[in-house]
């Protein structure tokens, strides 16, 4: 790793402990509103979450100030979601309420974090098919990255790992993948001795801020390849959603 990326993932990690700690010191709102419970029923904070977003989004800003703006949008998409969030799980439950005439907090999500990645992949790349595809990927790594968050540290620990390659190249791209693993490093332990939680926030800004160094690092055919694969996540994703409500 470049001396330059060395001190952007450093810089960011140090944003995120920052935002962490004055998040912790103010809460605010007050206390309650940071609280939720996690999945073994234990009562976490979600300070985590808006720390690890605003310093992704300030790394990739750095590099490009449209995608980063975009990354505070698909933050502030997750925030809504950790606030009035339901119960309902998968693409196919909100867009059926949708149809029903209910606006869920998941279709605030889809649409709004899809139009955010679409205006991300727009600024990351010139032509119009590059930038439909980097706008797919941008959102479904969002998606992906909140997939996975069901248990303490999967989520940041799956963007360390799917971000270690980018920083092995040169450009752009790795620049953002350094500032990504930085944010996700810094929230990682409080994350896995659960004493913070990154929620959607952190989840979807994150995954968004990893797709965002892979498209700033790939041309049109590891866009096409990468856009399959978080299409694809996200149809099993869902399927595994809908056969977990079915067996409730």
């Amino acid at each position: 790793m470049t001396v330059s990326r060395s001190t952007s993932l450093a810089v960011t990690a140090a944003l995120t402990r920052a935002g962490l700690a004055a998040l912790r010191a103010t809460a605010p709102g007050g206390r309650e509103r940071w609280e939720r419970k996690n999945y073994a029923g234990r009562t976490v904070k979600l300070y985590a979450g808006p720390a690890a977003a605003l310093a992704a989004a300030a790394g990739v800003g750095r590099v490009s100030p449209l995608a980063g703006a975009a990354l505070v949008a698909v933050g502030a998409c997750g925030a809504y979601d950790d606030v009035a969030g339901d119960h309902r799980r998968g693409f196919r439950a909100h867009l059926t309420a949708l149809r029903d005439g209910e606006v869920t907090s998941g279709v605030v999500k889809l649409f709004g974090i899809s139009a955010a990645g679409l205006l991300a992949g727009a600024a990351l790349k010139e032509r119009p098919l590059d930038k439909v595809l980097a706008g797919v990927v941008i959102a479904g790594a969002a998606h992906f990255v909140n997939l996975v968050d069901v248990r303490p540290g999967r989520a940041a620990g799956a963007v360390l790992a799917l971000a270690a390659p980018g920083l092995l190249r040169k450009g752009p791209g790795a620049d953002m993948a350094a500032a990504t693993s930085g944010a996700a490093a810094a929230v990682l332990p409080d994350d896995l001795r659960e004493g913070a939680m990154i929620g959607d926030t952190g989840a979807h800004a994150l995954g968004a801020a990893l797709g965002a160094a892979v498209v700033a690092g790939n041309r049109r055919i590891g866009l096409a390849v990468h856009a399959a694969a978080v299409v694809l996540a996200a149809v099993c994703g869902d399927r595994v959603s809908e056969l977990a409500r079915s067996l409730v």
